[in-house]
C-alpha cells in the first residue's frame, strides 16, 4: 500500500483496471455516452459494485492529467480497504472488546484522516465509512492521518445500516451521536461498541440511527451548538475508553 492517490484515464486502461481489482474509489464517465467501450465499462463497474458518476466534458477535462481521458476516468485509493472481518479479526488477536468506528458521510478527507487518526490513538480496530456520499482513502487522507491509516484498517461498505445489523449478531452494541439523543455522559458505553459519527451539516442519516442501541448528545453551553465532524468523534471515543479504562 502506498500514499499516492492515483488516476487512471482512457477506457481500455480504465476496463483492465476494473478488472484486476485495482482499488477504485470511484468512476466519472462522461454524461449520455453509451457506446461500446464505455457500456462495458458501466457494467463492469456494476458486477464489482463500484459507484459511478456522470460528469461533463468540462469537469473530465479538468481531472485529466494528460488530456486523454476518452470520456472515462477512475479515481483510485490511496490505500487498499480492508474487510469489515479483518476487523473483528484484529480484535479477536488482542483479545478486546471489538471497537469499532463508524462514518455515515464524512466528506472532508482532513476530518476522515483525523477521525483514523485519534481511533487510532484510542485503540479502535477499525473504521468502516460507507460506498455512496463519502470520501475515500485519498492521499490527502492518508497525510491528515499522520501515518494511522498503514495500521487501522478501514472498511468500504454498500449499506452501513445493514452492515450494523450484521455485526450485531457478534454481539457488539451501537451509539451514535446525535443532538437529539440522552446525555453521552450517562449512555452505558461499555462492552462490544461501535460508535456512528454523521457527516459534516447532514447528521447520522434516519436509517443508520434507527439501527443504533443509543443515541448520544455531547452537551454544548455556548452560542453555536453543533462541533467538528472530527472533534465530535474524538469526544465520543475518548469518553467510550474512559469507561473501558
Amino acid at each position: 500500500m502506498g500514499y499516492e492517490e492515483f488516476t487512471i484515464e482512457g477506457r481500455n486502461a480504465v476496463i483492465e483496471a476494473i478488472r484486476a481489482n485495482r482499488p477504485i474509489d470511484r468512476l466519472f464517465i462522461l454524461d449520455g455516452c453509451n457506446d461500446g467501450p464505455v457500456s462495458t465499462i458501466k457494467r463492469e463497474a456494476k458486477k464489482r459494485d463500484i459507484m459511478v458518476k456522470f460528469v461533463d466534458k468540462a469537469r473530465l477535462d479538468v481531472m485529466s492529467p494528460n488530456g486523454h481521458h476518452q470520456g472515462v476516468i477512475a479515481r483510485c485509493a490511496a490505500f487498499e480497504y480492508a474487510e469489515v472481518s479483518d476487523i473483528l479479526k484484529k480484535a479477536r488477536e488482542k483479545g478486546e472488546d471489538p471497537f469499532i468506528i463508524l462514518l455515515d458521510g464524512i466528506e472532508d478527507p482532513h476530518n476522515l484522516g483525523a477521525i483514523i487518526r485519534t481511533a487510532n490513538v484510542a485503540g479502535a480496530h477499525g473504521v468502516i465509512i460507507p460506498k455512496n456520499r463519502a470520501v475515500g482513502l485519498t492521499a490527502t487522507v492518508a497525510a491528515a492521518s499522520a501515518g494511522a491509516l498503514s495500521y487501522t484498517p478501514v472498511a468500504k461498505v454498500t449499506n452501513l445500516a445493514r452492515c450494523i445489523e450484521d455485526l450485531k449478531k457478534e454481539g457488539i452494541w451501537f451509539a451514535c451521536a446525535d443532538m437529539d439523543g440522552e446525555t453521552l455522559y450517562d449512555a452505558n458505553l461499555s462492552g462490544p461498541m461501535g460508535l456512528v459519527i454523521g457527516g459534516e451539516g447532514t447528521g447520522v442519516s434516519r436509517l443508520v440511527k434507527e439501527k443504533c442501541d443509543m443515541v448520544c448528545s455531547i452537551p454544548m453551553k455556548g452560542e453555536i451548538n453543533s462541533l467538528n465532524a472530527s472533534v465530535a468523534a474524538g469526544i465520543m471515543i475518548y469518553e467510550y475508553v474512559r469507561r473501558r479504562s
